[in-house]
């Protein structure tokens, strides 16, 4: 059985004959809004678009289908805008989820601020790595860092987050420094594992491609900063975002082994249910971690 929404972005894509236009209204990817209205098309086992480079054109199939579509959105706006009035007041309970780095360099204060704001508001902020289910989990916004795949919700970026290689000047003089990072996997490697991602699969630029090296060491950690301790304890080289250790460079507690090769560079998104319009206090709230961010650019 299709879903509603999907109908609501056929009746769009009909209406602007534009995978693009339709993507930018909703905050969506091309190939997010492709791929639906393929699932639509094979889940009514129907073609229903006509695609060429220049232009989409419905089918016969796809006249009928809008016909129907185009009253489902209708009445998707009517509804939408009939309680629209309801989601302005700053006030009520916002239930989200942070990064523990950024959650500690920055958004416990910004979150705590916003709620000074706004006496009328109050908000359960959770610390966590791990990818929640907005949905089943029942959270309104979700500040996440890596990618997102889930076309059921909309993501704003923030931020670019680039990942650096560092070492103690104790660790360094006692084993040495690389000098490329081949010479990696000849030294104590500390693992992040992080998300999804291999703790061991180190990311550098390379010509054309970045290359992925292959590491070994005796920590491996989900905890940031058990790792960063690690590091600043010359117990090995660590490879974490640059925000985490920034002032252990700036101080010279740490040394960054490769400023300019390291490839992994991962976006920060605030990330929200999709709905046609947030209510105007997760609006607000994402600007207002936005602009936090964005102060302190320089260490991410």
């Amino acid at each position: 059985m299709p879903k509603t929404d999907d109908l609501v972005l056929f009746a769009q894509v009909a209406e602007y004959g534009s995978f693009s236009k339709v993507a930018e209204i909703n905050s969506l990817t091309n190939s997010v809004v492709s791929k639906r209205i393929k699932k639509l098309e094979e889940s009514l086992g129907v073609q229903l678009l006509y695609r060429t480079t220049r232009k989409l054109t419905l089918t016969d199939a796809g006249r009928t289908l809008y016909q129907g579509a185009k009253t489902v959105k209708q009445a998707a706006d009517e509804a939408f805008d009939a309680v629209s009035g309801f989601g302005e007041a700053i006030s009520g309970h916002i239930k989200i989820s942070v990064p523990t780095i950024s959650g500690e360099l920055l958004l416990a204060e910004a979150v705590a601020e916003f709620c000074s704001q706004y006496p009328g508001l109050t908000i359960d902020m959770s610390l966590e790595n791990r990818f929640v289910d907005l949905i089943d989990e029942g959270f309104d916004l979700v500040i996440r860092t890596g990618y997102l795949e889930d076309s059921s919700l909309i993501a704003r970026h923030i931020l670019d987050s680039q990942w650096v290689v560092c070492a103690a000047p104790g660790y360094i003089a006692r084993h040495g420094r690389p000098q490329q990072p081949h010479d990696l996997k000849a030294h104590n490697c500390l693992q992040y594992a992080y998300q999804t991602t291999g703790a061991s699969d180190w990311e550098f630029k390379g010509e054309g491609k970045n290359q992925m090296i292959k590491v070994s060491g005796n920590l491996s950690t989900d905890n940031p900063i058990a790792l960063r301790k690690g590091a600043l304890g010359g117990h090995g080289i660590a490879y974490v975002p640059r925000c985490l250790v920034y002032q252990d460079i700036t101080r010279g507690d740490l040394i960054d082994l490769f400023p300019d090769q390291v490839g992994k560079r991962l976006g920060i998104y605030a990330v929200y249910p999709f709905t046609r319009q947030p209510p105007k206090k997760i609006r607000l709230l994402i600007e207002h971690i936005r602009q936090k961010y964005l102060d302190i650019r320089h260490c991410f």
